[in-house]
């Protein structure tokens, strides 16, 4: 790419066929594209994790697309496993480079390739004998992949699981749960795997009830909970298969009280046009939580949505506490982990607000 003097200005990949036409790769003066180059970049990047290695975390994100300089490409490590998660076809000529940079530096068993949507139903997938879940260096796994986050045992589906397998974005707040849990009622919504919910009790819930819509997500929060043997001893575990609009309707028409909810939704806006009906659910969302919730009981409801900035999440959540004669007491904001570096204003997308309702 060049400025109107034609003068060099960036080069970056290009995908006719995506929403994003051209994703930058450097700007600036010119350089070469090269082994190299993938490598150092890498390199930069697996420095930035260096201190949840030493911590005894396993599972964490290696590269976080554009936010390392590698837009439309995720990969996750899980242990000894790493899954490369491809969002547009203009990386599928650069792989080879890049999974041997991967190799070099950290030494993988297997490389899983995932594949986006949109480019899972592109015809260019098959074409390169590609396909989405497939192993493309080392054995394929014989089941879910056990890593280490925060001390606890989670399990990842990497071959057929949401995302790469594990939602790792949310390890921070899943800690400030643990440390907010002590002998409380905690209902966990839009639970996944449960992550969340495990955290709760290791510290020391007196209950957890995990609800997702996700028969298959319930019973990997039964095998988790399973893998903590300790976190779950003493702690009274139910999980609901369901809509959370639904239960949570369910539950306050049954009087249930809880002294602490995680309101963890998937993103409701991945378009522009979506956002005024985003907003909206998520003050539904907060609107239904809270006649569950204690006086003086723990709210934290995120959102992992771009187009729904920290400033949107806060105020809709607030006005909700406000129209039912409530009122938040210290709220914390919280937002990326170490491992989702933000390095561009767009490039913020998780945000959560924790606060006492009283």
């Amino acid at each position: 790419m060049f400025d109107q003097k034609r003068k060099f200005a960036a080069i970056g990949l290009w995908d006719p066929t995506s929403p994003i036409r051209v994703r930058i790769l450097h700007a600036g003066n010119p350089t070469t594209i090269d082994e190299t180059f993938w490598s150092d970049r890498i390199a930069a990047a697996v420095a930035v994790r260096q201190p949840l290695v030493a911590a005894g975390t396993t599972g964490y994100r290696v590269l976080h697309g554009e936010n390392d300089g590698f837009g439309g490409l995720v990969v996750d490590r899980y242990d000894t496993t790493l899954v490369a998660k491809v969002y547009t076809e203009a990386w599928l000529p650069h792989l080879a480079p890049i999974l041997r940079a991967l190799h070099t530096q950290l030494h993988p068993e297997r490389i899983v390739l995932r594949l986006g949507r949109l480019l899972a139903r592109s015809p260019i997938a098959p074409e390169l004998g590609l396909d989405d879940g497939m192993v493309i260096d080392g054995t394929a796994p014989d089941g879910p992949i056990p890593f280490i986050e925060n001390d606890l045992t989670f399990e990842a589906d990497v071959l057929h699981g949401q995302k790469t397998g594990h939602f790792l974005d949310q390890r921070d707040n899943r800690l400030h749960v643990r440390h907010n849990s002590a002998d409380a009622a905690v209902l966990d919504v839009f639970s996944c795997t449960g992550g969340f919910s495990v955290n709760a009790a290791l510290g020391g819930a007196a209950s957890v009830h995990s609800v997702d819509l996700s028969p298959h997500a319930i019973a990997t929060v039964g095998r988790n909970f399973g893998h903590n043997p300790d976190a779950a001893a003493g702690t009274r575990t139910v999980s609901t298969v369901g809509d959370a609009f639904e239960v949570m309707a369910d539950l306050a028409g049954d009087r249930q009280r809880y002294d602490l909810i995680v309101i963890d939704p998937p993103s409701f806006a991945s378009k522009a046009r979506e956002r005024d009906a985003a907003m909206r659910a998520y003050r539904k969302l907060t609107e239904l939580g809270l006649p569950l919730l204690a006086s003086g009981g723990r709210l934290l409801q995120a959102s992992c949505s771009s187009r729904i900035s920290e400033d949107d999440l806060v105020h809709t959540v607030e006005a909700a506490v406000r129209s039912q004669g409530r009122q938040l007491v210290d709220p914390e904001i919280t937002g990326h982990a170490i491992d989702h570096p933000v390095t561009f204003p767009q490039g913020r997308y998780l945000k959560a607000i924790s606060a006492v309702i009283a």
